[in-house]
This record gives structure tokens, sequence and C-alpha cells, in this order.
């Protein structure tokens, strides 16, 4: 086959690819733009004819009878779509038309840009607009599975607002939002302590401190309390897929133990990623104890390694990031305040086995001896 063929058929495939899953977004917004219809008209009737909670019910029952093989209407459903109505009827999403995000690096919240025309200027018709969901608002961009997650999670639009946003801009599944739901991400994204104002440049410090969590959440890990630094790690990696999606969106593993030469002596990094959005190399140290003054001073020293001996022309500064299991505020404020190498301070947790449950576990060799007996008898 001559080359031009070849890259036909690739062209023809990303116009395939794309085609789908623009069919697949507006299929998804003509159902989402169909349950608030709904929901809608269950609050608007309840409200107006008095109608009670077990109107819900018989509607059920008549649209499966109506429409048999028709799936979406259960009674949990209906009164989902009710729910997803009166959450969002008075909020920026219903009176924003063209699906824009603005992510606005000096604002303190990414706000929505809302426009009906280029701009709405009367009540009227902000009424008219929170009357039919336009298929444009960003509440069309996530699938209703999603929507059910956040409304069962989220008491408030802003904190709702969050996840859709985050969930567009990373592409998550429910699974992973229902991981992020309930380890309560809000509150713990661009929470830690760091110094990326005075040692990095703009947008890229702001990026940096979006990345950082605090604390970090191992739930995935169920280890003894007393675990050694080396066996976290060990256990980290072994989880990788867990261990990634708890850092956040961008990173990728380059190594453990990662060894450097410096001078005469072998140096080695506990973890080391690289974060394809920021183009920087992060170190990751870990610490099982208290933070300590002295590990922000390594931390320091490994960053200029890194920079020195990895990192390129065309590469940002390298970022570090300690994680302790616990942490002095005070104490961390004054060990970076004259730090020159970008750096952030976090807390962990992971789930710990009791300590009656940690002694009485038999041991691997424990196990594989009483399978050899069972075996010979």
């Amino acid at each position: 086959m001559n080359k031009e063929y070849i890259e036909w058929i690739q062209e023809l495939k990303h116009r395939i690819s794309s085609s789908q899953i623009k069919a697949g977004l507006a299929v998804n917004a003509e159902m989402i733009t169909l349950y608030w219809s709904i929901g809608k008209d269950i609050a608007d009737k309840q409200e107006n004819l008095g109608w009670g909670s077990k109107i819900v019910e018989q509607m059920s029952k008549d649209l499966k009878r109506e429409l048999p093989g028709t799936k979406g209407f259960s009674r949990t459903n209906l009164f989902a779509m009710k729910q997803f109505y009166l959450f969002y009827k008075d909020s920026e999403f219903i009176h924003q038309v063209g699906g824009l995000i603005q992510n606005d690096t000096n604002a303190e919240k990414n706000q929505i840009v809302h426009q009906v025309g280029g701009q709405f200027d009367s009540g009227e018709l902000v009424q008219q607009t929170a009357r039919q969901l336009s298929k444009e608002s960003i509440l069309c961009k996530i699938p209703w599975r999603h929507h059910i997650a956040i409304l069962q999670h989220c008491k408030d639009f802003e904190s709702a607002s969050f996840y859709i946003q985050q969930t567009i801009l990373t592409n998550w599944s429910r699974n992973v939002l229902e991981i992020q739901l309930e380890s309560k991400l809000i509150e713990r994204q661009g929470k830690a302590f760091n110094n990326f104002e005075i040692t990095l440049p703009k947008p890229q410090s702001d990026l940096a401190k979006e990345t950082l969590k605090d604390p970090y959440k191992f739930d995935f890990l169920t280890i003894e309390a007393d675990v050694q630094e080396l066996d976290l790690e060990k256990q980290l990696t072994e989880n990788i897929t867990q261990f990634l999606l708890e850092l956040g969106k961008g990173f990728a593993f380059v190594g453990r133990q990662y060894p450097l030469l410096i001078g005469e002596r072998e140096r080695k990094i506990d973890l080391l990623f690289y974060h394809l959005k920021m183009h920087c190399y992060v170190v990751i140290d870990l610490k099982m104890g208290t933070f300590e003054p002295e590990y922000v001073g390594k931390m320091n020293y490994y960053l200029t390694a890194v920079d020195k001996q990895l990192k390129t022309e065309i590469e940002n500064p390298s970022i570090g990031i300690i994680l302790c299991k616990s942490k002095n505020s005070i104490e961390v404020e004054y060990a970076l305040q004259d730090m020159n190498k970008p750096m952030g301070i976090s807390e962990f947790s992971f789930n710990e086995l009791p300590q009656n449950l940690q002694r009485n576990l038999p041991t691997v060799e424990e196990l594989e001896n009483e399978l050899k007996k069972l075996n010979n008898e």
C-alpha cells in the first residue's frame, strides 16, 4: 500500500471517531434535556395542582405500559429527574448557552461563562431560559449517571459545579467520579502548604497549587500502622493505577528509589514522576512520622540534582512534594519561608489494620506450610 492511502485511512479513522463522539454527546444532551423537562413537569404539577408523591409511582407504571421496553422511567429515576430540576433551576448553568468553561488562573474559582445570544439583559429572558434547559449547557456534557452520583453527594451548587467541571476536564468515568466524591476531593485539592507563588512563574504556580491535595488518601491500601517507608513505596507502586488516580491527572510514573549519582555517592529518590501538563519532574518524599524541618533541606537538595541531571532547557523547574503522616502548620510555614525551590507539604492517610488483627494474621510462610500439610494428607 502506498503512503497516500495509509495517510487517508488514518484521516478517515480520526473523522469517524470524532463523528462518533459528537453523536454520543448529542444523544446524551437530548436525554438530559428530556429528563430536565420531565423533572420540571413533576415539580410544577405537584406545586400547582397539589399532586402528591404517589403520582410519580403511577407515572412510572403508565409510562412502562405505554412504552414497553423503554428504560429510564422507574419511580427512582423519575424522582431523580425532579431533584435534578429543583437543584439546578436557579443556577448559572441554566442561564448559560455555549457550554464554555473559563479557567481564569487569577480567580479563586473557575467561573461559568454564561451567555444567551451574547448576553441576557432582562429578567424575562432569564425566566424563559430557565423553562427549558439548553442542549449547549454544560449540564448536558456529562452522562445522567454522573449527575445521579453528584446529586447524592453534593448539598450545594458550588460543590456540584466543581465536580461537573472536573468531570468534563478530566473525562472521569462514573466509578472515578464516585471515588473523588467519597474522598471529598473539593475539600482537599489546592489545600497543601507550598511556596509556589514565590518560586514559580504564573500560570505554572497556579496549576501547581491546584495539583496538590491535603491530605492524600491512600485508602486503597490496608497495611500495618507501623509500616516502614520502603514498604509503603512498594505498596503504592504495586497499586500504581490507584496511586496515579489519587495524585491527579497529568502524572506519569518514572521510578521508585530512582538513583542519582551526586559526586561519588549514589542518592535515591523515593518516588519520581513527570507531570505532562506542567512539563516538569515531580519528586515525592515519603515520611512515616511527623514533619521535621530538615525534610525541606533534603528535598531542596534532590530538586537541585534533578534539575541539573534530568531537566532539559525546555522543561520547567522540578517540584517537590513531601508527604508525612502528620505536620504542624507553623513548622511547615517556617521551613518553607526562604526556600528557593518549589515544593509543597501534605499529609497522607491509609487504612490501618487493627493491632489485634495484625498479631493474629498468619504470615505467607505459615499459610504455605499449612497448604503443604493439607496436600500431604
